[in-house]
């Protein structure tokens, strides 16, 4: 009888100790599955944008889907209600301002009726987009922000600090706004040799991730305005690396090898020689879009082009980045856009939806733990970001930082109204001298009263026209419903 290890055996046969080791790694996302929606649940009839662009697409937050569109003489996106699943109208009112495609759109995290848009323009637009279903195309950003030489690419809005957005553009800089003032708070020059990939934000905006063309990534302090980590060639290939911080202060990338394998990789910025985890996955061109959510420490793979998404967990345990599962499909996607976690379906214990692009509709593809009960899963669901600011923009800029508040979402969330974006832009008249003869003030002291007049009266106008495209489109719905109920 043998004895593995040495010791006496007292009569007992005991297994080696290979075997006794081979458990199955415990995970409550081992068996997370995912599903697309009934078809009365797809957005469809839009005709998604065909520009050539590794950006998303899409954007999405619990009360609206946005989706950049095809459209002549210009860029546009449409944004559609969440529940006016269906057919779209094809006269559907879209969002139109840009002079050139939309190349990148971004909800503010703060205000769920706010968007902010890029484009080859070179320019990036503010929205405030109305809870209401408007009559005719928004062609009137709140703001314009004008600072990029080139095409802009990249937007993403900071997620503690109100009202601060950064645009990343093919001029290789970096650009941080203040969108209540409309004015830039810091511009990263000089540190792009190249076109940058992408930009990412770590949990509390305190520091930037970049990926660029000069095969470095690097981690920037914006407000230090330095470089405070670099790598160059995380993955050996040439074509486009994506990065984006993991809640641990982590950096987990996608890239490609030597062979055009796509790989995908974990790093520890103060240690970025050795990678903490390289895995090689398949071959093939497109470049995976890295979607992460940090309260379950799940990253989720979407690459354009495939017809799959591939989801791993994130751990402290070797081998660190644990493949769950694969959803696929027979459709390849286009784009894909990722809700927050408030926008979620917490009694099915839904844990993301993915709002997947087709070439003609928007499909949402639901991604499930399995649970038997029907009770609120607090282990699925720790407190996660909600709509308010941690701080003021001027507070982020002096060097405060703070963690996002938190939310519970025991009793699911509620969307709040409308809250209007105001940009008080500073007074130009302070600063520069009036041109022409300069007036005495009696000369000028009548013409006060007059021009608050008439601005009241177009104040007055603006407010009974924004009441009858309430009332109109009120009208159109309840006319819907009634047709529908006719058929």
């Amino acid at each position: 009888m043998l004895c593995w290890g040495g010791g006496a055996c007292h009569g007992l046969t005991l297994r080696p100790p290979a075997m006794s080791r081979r458990v199955v790694r415990q995970s409550k996302f081992r068996h997370v599955f995912g599903q697309p929606v009934k078809a009365d649940q797809m957005y469809e009839d839009i005709r998604v944008s065909k520009v050539t662009w590794d950006s998303s697409f899409c954007a999405v937050n619990p009360k609206f889907v946005a989706i950049i569109v095809e459209s002549g003489g210009g860029g546009a996106f449409m944004v559609l209600p969440l529940a006016k699943t269906g057919r779209v109208d094809k006269n559907h009112p879209l969002v139109t301002g840009h002079t050139a495609p939309v190349l990148d759109i971004d909800w503010c995290p703060h205000n769920d009726n706010v968007i902010a848009s890029a484009s080859e323009d070179t320019t990036v637009m503010v929205w405030q987009i109305p809870d209401y279903v408007p009559v005719r195309n928004i062609t009137e950003p709140v703001v314009t922000l004008e600072g990029h030489s080139k095409r802009v690419g990249i937007i993403s809005w900071h997620p503690t600090a109100r009202n601060v957005l950064l645009s990343a553009g093919c001029d290789n800089l970096v650009i941080l706004w203040n969108v209540g003032t409309g004015e830039m708070l810091l511009v990263l020059e000089d540190m792009h040799t190249d076109l940058i990939y992408n930009v990412g934000w770590n949990r509390n905006g305190s520091l930037l991730v970049t990926t660029c063309k000069d095969k470095k990534v690097r981690v920037i302090d914006p407000r230090k305005q330095q470089v405070v980590a670099e790598r160059f060639a995380p993955h050996e290939g040439l074509r486009p690396v994506r990065a984006i911080f993991t809640r641990e202060g982590h950096i987990f990338t996608t890239g490609f090898t030597r062979m055009s394998q796509r790989e995908l990789g974990l790093w520890d910025p103060k240690n970025f020689e050795e990678p903490i985890a390289l895995q090689e996955m398949d071959t093939s061109n497109g470049v995976l879009l890295p979607f992460y959510d940090p309260d379950s420490s799940i990253v989720y793979l979407c690459g354009k082009g495939d017809s799959s998404i591939r989801y791993f967990e994130i751990t402290d345990e070797a081998p660190y980045v644990h493949y769950l599962n694969t959803y696929s499909s027979k459709e390849p996607q286009r784009g894909m856009g990722f809700m927050p976690k408030r926008g979620l379906d917490v009694s099915k214990c839904e844990i993301a939806r993915f709002f997947k692009l087709h070439e003609r509709k928007c499909e949402p593809i639901v991604m499930t733990v399995p649970r038997k009960s029907d009770l609120f899963q607090d282990d699925l669901y720790p407190d996660t970001p909600g709509p308010e600011p941690a701080l003021e923009a001027d507070e982020w800029l002096s060097g405060k930082d703070a963690e996002p508040i938190l939310i519970s979402l025991r009793d699911g969330y509620v969307p709040v109204k409308n809250r209007e974006l105001k940009v008080v832009k500073k007074n130009i008249l302070d600063s520069k001298p009036p041109p022409g003869p300069r007036r005495s003030h009696s000369t000028c002291e009548p013409d006060r009263p007059a021009l608050e007049e008439v601005l009241e009266e177009i104040r007055a106008l603006k407010e009974t026209v924004q009441a009858q495209e309430k009332r109109i489109s009120d009208l159109e719905n309840k006319l819907c419903q009634f047709t529908n109920g006719t058929d």
